[in-house]
Parts: structure tokens; sequence; C-alpha cells
């Protein structure tokens, strides 16, 4: 019997009728709490600036009682970041004391721990999230879901045999951004008439020449970083800086992920699929080209287009060419969404001038009222505050874990066929599979170095 219910059956049995909705582990523990106890796995930039900040601030909720980083000094400045927050914001100072591991799979085994947040790089995504729930912690998981289709599909049918809560870090979903549920909702219901094209811009990422080899910091457990990926010299361009918390290096390394590809268009082709009802599918074809370093350290993709095309007849165009963002272009007009001038992080593009979030064809499309017997899109808070009050309600979060598989699906089977120009490639959503090309299957996964590697956990 599942432990929660366990609990629940326990307090029927003991005539209690009014039941919590959650019931954290610290209970369970014998440290009567009604707060969420969160650990952070990866304390870098994006845990810093936003990951952090946004969910620690719901401090009626939630408590950060632990952090992970392979790095030590960032995992021992992201103990202090925690324990300094609690005391400027309380005026005590052991309000919390946070625990600092170099290897989050000895903080999973801390049954007070409820729930992480993953801010890794790409290729540290699914295996913790997998690990996570497998340790019956609930999840928030940075972009994109996975390194690859294969990872991506077992963490997604491991969250759900599980029963754990997850959350992808999709907040173009959630307020702040109200313009894309507003344009999808525009979408959904027929405003621009029958969706047929749909254009995503996304950027790409500068080349850099070779670097030359470094003495591994001894602060940095290096070979867990690599992970379930090929053995390299360290350098630290490859990596993240050691002075600092500036944009890291990894992010341009096809070893560790896929681009701008996967960077971008896990929010923006999660955009187009949401405005399309497509979230718990994928394309049937895609073809695409792009240009990739011949040389250098840093050799993700360049210019790109992909052109893919999906059941409903709905064709698409993902390109480096056009503006960043998402056009919905329909029998009866268009519509275009996009950030505007709003950041998540300082290296997010923004529409030069005015912040151009919206534009459309006709300005009537945007005045229009949704009918009440329309679809109506959830309207969700905060994007780490909407999962912990999934946390607590244990209803499905705006952005789910098959949503997320979805969306990385879509921008990783871009990526394959930039490594296959000329080639058209027919796709089975149900099956995820390729028909009738085994070297394009061949890239559903990638070689895992044991002992890392989602093939490679203990289940």
């Amino acid at each position: 019997m599942k432990r929660r219910d366990f609990i629940k059956s326990s307090l029927m049995a003991g005539g209690v009728i009014a039941l919590p909705s959650f019931i954290p582990a610290s209970v369970l523990a014998d440290k009567p709490n009604d707060k969420i106890n969160i650990a952070q796995i990866g304390v870098g930039r994006i845990a810093l600036t936003h990951d952090m900040p946004e969910t620690i601030k719901n401090i009626d909720m939630c408590r950060i009682v632990a952090v992970a980083d392979v790095d030590m000094n960032r995992a021992n400045y992201g103990k202090k970041w925690i324990e300094d927050y609690y005391k400027k914001k309380t005026g005590k100072d052991n309000f919390v004391e946070a625990k600092a591991y170099q290897d989050y799979r000895e903080m999973l085994k801390d049954k007070s721990i409820d729930a992480v947040i993953i801010s890794t790089p790409d290729h540290w995504h699914s295996q913790p999230a997998i690990e996570a729930a497998l340790a019956g912690k609930d999840i928030y998981l940075q972009k994109p879901a996975s390194l690859t289709i294969h990872e991506g599909r077992m963490m997604s049918d491991i969250v759900h045999r599980t029963g754990r809560i997850f959350q992808i870090g999709s907040q173009q979903r959630s307020a702040g951004m109200p313009q894309f549920r507003r344009v999808c909702e525009l979408v959904r219901n027929g405003r621009i008439g029958q969706v047929k094209h749909i254009q995503v811009g996304i950027g790409t990422d500068p080349g850099c020449g070779i670097e030359k080899e470094m003495p591994v910091p001894a602060n940095l457990n290096y070979d867990m970083w690599l992970g379930s990926t090929p053995h390299i010299y360290y350098t630290e361009k490859r990596v993240h800086p050691q002075k600092g918390y500036d944009r890291p290096g990894w992010l341009r390394c096809e070893q560790f992920g896929a681009g701008m590809i996967t960077g971008w268009g896990a929010h923006h082709l999660d955009t187009a699929h949401w405005g399309m009802g497509t979230e718990f599918t994928g394309p049937i074809e895609i073809e695409g080209k792009a240009k990739f370093p011949e040389s250098g350290l840093w050799d993700v993709h360049g210019d790109f287009d992909v052109h893919a095309k999906y059941a409903n007849g709905v064709t698409m165009h993902i390109s480096s060419s056009f503006t960043n963002g998402v056009r919905f272009e329909g029998t009866d007009g268009w519509i275009f969404v996009s950030r505007g001038n709003a950041k998540v992080t300082s290296s997010d593009p923004v529409q030069r001038g005015k912040a151009a979030s919206q534009s459309v064809s006709d300005p009537k499309i945007l005045e229009s009222v949704i009918g009440p017997d329309e679809i109506h899109l959830e309207v969700s808070p905060e994007h780490h505050l909407n999962w912990l009050q999934s946390l607590k309600s244990r209803k499905q979060p705006i952005a789910p874990v098959e949503v997320a598989h979805r969306s990385c699906s879509a921008c990783l089977l871009s990526h394959i066929s930039m490594k296959m120009p000329g080639v058209k490639l027919k796709w089975n959503p149900k099956t995820e599979k390729f028909v009738g090309n085994d070297k394009a299957n061949g890239m559903l996964t990638r070689p895992q170095r044991y002992p890392y590697g989602v093939d490679n956990i203990k289940m």
C-alpha cells in the first residue's frame, strides 16, 4: 500500500472525516510541520536567479531545506543563500539550517524532503527526475525535459506510475506572460478561422575556438558532472564559470544538449502545441537542415530551417530567420505572440523598441470575448506557485510531465532532422518511432556511460 493511502485509510479507521490534502514527509518523520520541504538540485544561474527566488518567497507554503551540486563551491553558496534569505525575512538566525550535498542521490535518501527542484544541465534532467519520483518526491524540472526521446518517455512513464506531481519550467503558460494563454485561447476558439500554418522563431548560439585542457578544480566532481556522456578533458568553457554565475558553456556543446532548438524550442513549441490542442502527440512528418561548426568547443547548430506536419493537417516552419516567437496563421487571419521585452534571464532575447508581445492581422481579434460555452484554458498563477498549489491539492499543474515530454520530443525530432538534411522523416507519435528509417531511430537515444544514465538506474 502506498504511504499516503495507508495514512488516509488509518485516519478513516479512526473516525476522522476531514483529511488533509497534503501530508508532508516531515509528518512521517515525527516533525509536525504543514510546510512542504523542498530540495534544490543544481545551484547555478537559473536556480539562483529564477527557480529558488520564485519558490522560496512562498514562505507560507514551503521551506527550501537542502541543496546539491557537483561543484561544492556552488552547493555551499546555495546553502548560504537560503539561510541568508530566511534570516532577512524572519529575523531568526536558525529559521532553516540548510544541508549542502555534492551528490544529490544522498540527499534523496532524506525522508523529510517532499519535493525537488532540478536546475541542472540538460544531460542531467531526466535521471534525477526519475530517481526523485522513485524516492517518493514531487518534481519541478527546468526545460527541456530530456536529452533524448528515450529518456523523456521513460521519465513520463515513471512519474505517472509513481503518482508524483511534476511541473516542467514552461512559464509561458503561467502568470507574468498572460499573452500566451490569451493567444492560444483565441486560436483554439477559431478567431483566426481554421489553423493552417505556424511559424516559430528561435535564435542561435555563437561558436568558439578550441579550448586547451585545464586542471579539474578540487571543488568539482567532474566525472559526475559529465554523467552519462562520454569522458572528455576538462576546460572551464565546457562546464560553468568558476567565478560568478554567467551563462555556462555547456549550453553550446552538443554532448550535453541540442542547442537553441531545445533551449527556446521547448517554450515555443509548447505554445504551438497549446494553441493547436496537440499537447499529447507530435508531428507526423519532419524535414530540416542546419549549419554546424566545423571545429571548436561550442558545436551546437547555427542557422537552421525545419518543416513539420501534424495529423490535423497543420504545417509548421521553425527557423532561425524568424522573429523570436510564435505566429499562428488561419483561414481568417493571423496572430503572433512573443515575450516582448520581458526576460526571465539576462540572456533572453527581446523585441527591439516597444514591446511587441502580440500582433495580429485585425485588431478586433484581440478584442474578442471568449464566451461561457467556448474553450477556456486554465489561468495559472506564477509557475512555481502553481506547482506548490498542485503539491497541496494533488491536481495536475499547468505543465505536467507528458506535455513536457511531447514539446521536448518535437524539438528533438527537429534536431534529428537537422542531422539528416534532404530526408523527409515520417514519425509515428503513438509508437514514438520513425517509420522505415533505422538511422533516425538510432538517434532516439544516446550511449550511456556507466554508472550514469537512465538505463543504469536501480529500480
